[in-house]
């Protein structure tokens, strides 16, 4: 396919553009802008409902937390408007800390679920709605779906409306995104006005080179093509949240078939000798945050070869316009790698993978039991047959040696995935950030890290979907004190276990190289030992 033809066929909603298997019915979110525009008084209303609570309580996962989490990391509340709090994880320390912030007393729950039927939204609101025993609920699904029914059994003060033909990811603009605005105070008739500029910039009838959407689908997509697939993410201070919502974008729609974009956060550059051929660079910079580092280490890094992208946001109030090119971008780039960017089955995958494991705990009272391939102290290590077999090879005698086996079978253009079934707190996220660090320092590595389950709804799909140059640390750990979910036999901590349990059974039939490491104890002292036993 020539591309001059992608944007128009894109504002067709042909879908040929892609694979021709139905993509045209994914297509809501490039009239959301303009019809969302049309409901500005409508939202001026339920705006005012929110100024009488103290905290707001999002409740949700994947595409329905993500953007209200980059909207409060990003706006915060506005005067007179309460604090807002995003749960996206069954780790129970995580819970118990989201808990610790709300004042229960004065909050309101949203309870965001496109489906209705994805667990962690639904235990969620299991646990706190028999805490608090009030009816200051409301939800964000869509028509019909099993929220939409349990709302309306427990009389929530409102349901909002998501639009069936608008996938999780691309809801941002949806009332996924728009109502945890309203309860933020973000001006929203200014926010959706700037939106609609972008959305004209990346229009059917702009010329190519100067489409926004266009351009920026083509460079992560050609660079990909090139064997620059690792999409290096950096930011300023500004847009410090964006990222992790690109990440669930890019890697969920363009990681299958064995092909995709794997998206990297990175907190700050380094010398271009530091990194490998396979990345690429892109630079979210938001204008009043002015010049740092990162303008010099880019233009290093540009100089010695490598692809860089500035992309500069005029305003906090064009994070709309963000997210609309980087939805235009990477419906452009599904079409260049000639996939889907709008299905997520091996995200699918692991939820099946889960709700085995649920089901059957509810039967027998435990998780399947599993045999470690080495012990010692608060520390095991799990892995599948074949993944033994090699790591051992060498008749590995002690962590450090297991580290190096499992470590020394990164090649180039591979990458590492540290995927952290823990509390995502600032003390956990340093330790993984120095390990992450020592990995790529050794080797010229991409290195990721992912919180689970969040992760399962984002990155989660291109580890498991995309191409097989993953190599696994997947960590996780007895919980401290666990949670019981009402109505039900399993707790927090089991969930957790399920979701990662299944998450490696996903990743063993994928034949992807792996590792798990388990900590019993103390999750810091854990961590630090895993740290220090990787050279």
């Amino acid at each position: 396919m020539k591309k001059t033809e992608i944007i128009k066929k894109l504002w067709n909603k042909d879908a040929s553009l892609w694979t021709n298997q139905g993509e045209d019915k994914w297509l809501g979110w490039l009239d959301l802008p303009k019809s969302q525009f049309k409901r500005v008084h409508e939202f001026s209303k339920i705006q005012n409902t929110f100024k009488k609570y103290r905290t707001i309580g999002l409740l949700g996962m994947g595409g329905s937390s993500l953007c209200p989490e980059v909207l409060e990391k990003t706006f915060g509340s506005s005067e007179g408007f309460p604090k807002l709090f995003v749960l996206d994880s069954t780790d129970p320390a995580q819970v118990r800390s989201f808990q610790r912030n709300l004042d229960l007393s004065s909050t309101c729950f949203i309870v965001s679920s496109k489906s209705g039927s994805t667990l962690e939204p639904n235990v969620f609101l299991e646990y706190f709605y028999d805490l608090v025993k009030e009816r200051n609920f409301v939800a964000v699904t869509d028509p019909g779906s099993a929220m939409e029914k349990k709302a309306e059994k427990l009389k929530f003060l409102d349901i909002f409306y998501g639009i069936p033909s608008v996938g999780g990811r691309y809801s941002a603009l949806s009332d996924f995104g728009i109502i945890p605005a309203l309860a933020l105070g973000i001006n929203i008739e200014k926010y959706l006005k700037n939106t609609l500029k972008m959305v004209e910039k990346c229009g059917p009838n702009v010329a190519l080179e100067s489409n926004p959407g266009f351009m920026l689908g083509d460079f992560i997509a050609e660079n990909a093509l090139n064997g620059r697939d690792k999409m290096t993410l950096v930011s300023s201070p500004g847009l410090r949240a964006l990222p992790a919502w690109i990440e669930q974008l890019v890697a969920e729609s363009t990681g299958k078939n064995g092909k995709g974009i794997i998206p990297v956060v990175e907190d700050e550059l380094h010398d271009p000798k530091s990194y490998g051929k396979d990345r690429q660079f892109i630079y979210l910079k938001l204008k009043s945050d002015g010049s740092s580092e990162h303008d010099k280490k880019l233009a290093e890094l540009k100089k010695a070869g490598f692809s860089v992208l500035i992309l500069e946001t005029e305003d906090i109030y064009d994070l709309g316009q963000e997210f609309f090119r980087w939805e235009v971008a990477t419906a452009v780039a599904g079409s260049i790698l000639e996939l889907n960017p709008f299905d997520q089955p091996d995200v699918e995958a692991s939820k099946v993978a889960t709700r085995q494991l649920t089901v059957e705990f509810e039967k027998v009272g435990y998780l399947p039991s599993e045999n470690p391939i080495f012990e010692k102290g608060n520390i095991k290590l799990f892995t599948n047959e074949s993944n033994k077999e090699l790591l051992e090879q060498n008749k590995p005698t002690d962590l450090s040696a297991y580290f190096k086996a499992h470590f020394e079978r990164v090649g180039p253009g591979d990458y590492v995935g540290l995927l952290a079934y823990l509390e995502m707190s600032s003390e956990n996220e340093k330790v993984l950030k120095e390990i992450k660090s020592k990995l790529e320092r050794a080797g010229q590595t991409a290195t990721c890290i992912g919180f689970g389950p969040r992760f399962l709804h984002s990155t989660g799909q291109a580890y498991k979907g995309g191409p097989n140059t993953g190599v696994f640390l997947q960590i996780t750990s007895e919980p401290q004190t666990d949670l019981q979910i009402p109505g039900q036999k399993y707790t927090f901590g089991v969930v957790e276990g399920a979701q990662a349990l299944g998450d490696f059974q996903v990743l063993a039939h994928r034949d992807r190289r792996m590792l798990r490491v388990h900590i019993v104890g103390s999750v810091k002292s854990g961590l630090e030992q895993v740290r220090d036993a990787i050279g």
